[in-house]
């Protein structure tokens, strides 16, 4: 499957995150409160950016059953973010004043340009590394059962049943619209690279 050569392919950038400074905070609740506060609210702005991509796919999807899953994938986007302004409001993030940093409109630019420029197979190989790794992440923090801490949430979302399937419709997609290209295996590289950058960015704030 195409999806699963990229993720080995890429599984290097995956240990790269599990292993973070950023999510070992989060898997044992030591991570400062202003971290988590700034990643709640890049990451607000970064999954609006997320489900316009998604309806993009949709609307380019050649095939009704293409174009059914990249709108289902879009609405789970919208549920995530109303858990954002949960969050958002118990960690005092104004999400209306949150403005990208550096590493958010990277990431937030390099998808709407593909999804705008790209076929269908190409924007879920570029959207993919964000659902495959968070389901990653959620599971291997999950293991040994969900611990009882500030961001216990957090972990409890990203390894609960109902997301493990939405990361597994997406990587679907790729397998059904992408090939394993030069180009697609550099979005989807480039995206992994963009997630690390992402964690790194929240860690740097003091």
């Amino acid at each position: 499957m195409i999806s699963d050569e990229l993720w080995k392919d890429n599984l290097d950038l995956a240990a790269s995150c599990l292993e973070h400074f950023f999510v070992r905070g989060i898997a044992d609740g030591s991570l400062e409160r202003q971290k988590f506060a700034y990643y709640v609210g890049q990451d607000a702005f970064f999954l609006e950016s997320f489900a316009r991509a998604y309806s993009i796919a949709a609307a380019k999807s050649p095939d009704f059953s293409a174009f059914t899953t990249f709108h289902n994938l879009a609405g789970g986007v919208l549920e995530e973010l109303q858990l954002h302004k949960s969050y958002a409001r118990e960690w005092n993030v104004d999400l209306q004043i949150q403005q990208p940093g550096n590493a958010t409109r990277r990431y937030t630019d390099f998808l709407l340009a593909t999804a705008w420029s790209g076929d269908i197979g190409l924007i879920a190989a570029a959207m993919s590394p964000c659902m495959s790794l968070y389901a990653f992440l959620g599971t291997e923090l999950a293991k040994n059962g969900i611990p009882n801490h500030q961001y216990a949430d957090w972990i409890r979302t990203y390894s609960s049943s109902d997301f493990q399937p939405l990361a597994e419709k997406l990587a679907n997609l790729v397998d059904s619209h992408g090939n394993y290209s030069a180009t697609v295996k550099s979005a989807y590289r480039y995206a992994m690279l963009c997630e690390l950058e992402f964690f790194q960015a929240a860690w740097e704030v003091s």
